[in-house]
């Protein structure tokens, strides 16, 4: 790092906190307890890096894995790690084998799926761990709650099968009123029916889940054998309205609950004086209301700031202020109203997402301005923004020292 950024032609990159990752995975599996705690890492771990990220949780209690695609399982296992990986979607026929070659577990929830896997396994003469996943009100993917008992009996039908779990996935926990919760309650009733109709058939899974980020937070009853956290573990809660309800949580009042794992960086590249009723950027959509200086930075939209940012109101912080946006988003550069302030300087440093001095913008601002969730705004920065890792330290590595407390140091390497 020079000058507190990396090195490279465009001053534009994001800082990954993996002491962060460690401590959010901790308190998480701390919430949880005793279920276990598996990290969810696709997409690139939301943006984050799937190989460090899945390392950090993995040190900060996390004992399963989880990702969307078999390519996004191999990419870990080609790093070297070997904790149990899942597959949240029923892998393709002609993916099964590289589950299998990888060592990853697969869900499968309809007969094709089953007999696909049971080939794959069956050809590299192994037993192949099948999580079986039920449709119990999310209506994307899984079986049907009347057809779970046959397709575990047809993994058990198959000697290279062999079923390792049931699991089904909540859609509106992240809501603990109204409708939304009674909608949640009713998906945890039908898991529990779909359960009791395996233990009817002498089908009963060895291991359970249903809760991500939301559910853990918010229905203790929905934890059972093991959570699957995603938005949580990246220092984002799932939703501004159970914000309390997590905080409320004895393992969060010990460690200061969720700390975020990005911050999105850049800098000043140029600086100019304009008069007040001077239109910047595309569109002249925005006229400035006094005689300004105007900050260009070079970030856009194809790093994931979007163009509908400006007519949100969207800021950045210069020299520990917030400022707004001067004018269209476009694709490479964004410019910024900085008003009379003499002060802002070219190669100053620009914070989109992150803290400066007092001031912080989260990634739940992003999300409150742009009416998304917290995961979109993360999977949107583009891969051309480099990551940096920053290590400050244990910060909690699973039943290692202190909880949360980082230590000397500031490691950074640019990812």
């Amino acid at each position: 790092m020079a000058d507190g950024r990396p090195p490279g032609l465009r001053p534009t990159w994001a800082e990954i906190d993996l002491a962060a990752v460690r401590h959010n995975a901790g308190l998480l599996r701390r919430l949880a307890a005793p279920a276990l705690l598996c990290a969810v890492v696709k997409a690139d771990a939301y943006g984050h890096g799937t190989v460090p990220v899945a390392a950090a949780a993995l040190e900060g209690g996390a004992t399963w894995l989880a990702v969307a695609l078999v390519e996004e399982g191999i990419a870990l296992r080609d790093a070297g790690i070997d904790a149990p990986v899942l597959v949240l979607s029923e892998p393709t026929p002609d993916a099964m084998a590289a589950v299998v070659g990888r060592g990853l577990t697969a869900t499968v929830y309809t007969p094709a799926g089953v007999a696909a896997a049971a080939r794959a396994a069956a050809a590299a003469g192994t037993v192949l761990g099948v999580h079986v996943k039920v449709d119990t009100g999310m209506h994307r993917v899984g079986a049907g709650p009347a057809d779970v008992v046959a397709v575990v009996e047809a993994v058990r039908a198959a000697p290279a099968l062999r079923f390792d779990a049931l699991w089904s996935h909540l859609a509106v926990a992240d809501s603990v009123e109204g409708d939304d919760r009674d909608f949640t309650l009713d998906q945890l009733r039908l898991f529990d029916e779909t359960r009791a109709a395996l233990a009817a058939a002498g089908l009963d899974p060895p291991m359970v889940h249903v809760a991500n980020s939301a559910g853990a937070i918010c229905y203790p009853g929905a934890r059972l054998d093991m959570v699957r956290c995603g938005i949580a573990l990246y220092g984002v809660v799932p939703a501004p309205a159970i914000a309390g309800v997590l905080a409320a949580q004895p393992a969060v009042a010990a460690t200061g609950g969720l700390r975020p794992v990005l911050s999105l960086r850049s800098e000043v590249s140029l600086l100019r004086t304009l008069d007040a009723g001077e239109r910047p950027s595309y569109g002249r959509r925005r006229p400035l209301a006094h005689r300004s200086v105007v900050a260009t930075v070079p970030v856009g939209y194809a790093d994931g700031v979007p163009r509908r940012y400006c007519s949100a109101a969207g800021t950045v912080l210069i020299g520990g202020r917030r400022r707004p946006l001067a004018g269209t988003v476009t694709m490479d550069q964004i410019v910024v109203d900085c008003g009379p302030d003499p002060s802002v300087s070219v190669g100053d440093e620009v914070v989109l997402i992150g803290r400066q001095g007092a001031e912080e913008l989260t990634v739940q601002d992003w999300a409150d301005a742009l009416g998304t969730i917290g995961n979109e705004v993360l999977t949107e920065i583009g891969s051309r923004v480099p990551r940096v890792l920053v290590d400050t330290g244990p910060a909690h590595r699973h039943d290692d020292g202190p909880d949360g407390d980082e230590a000397d140091g500031d490691d950074k390497e640019r990812a």
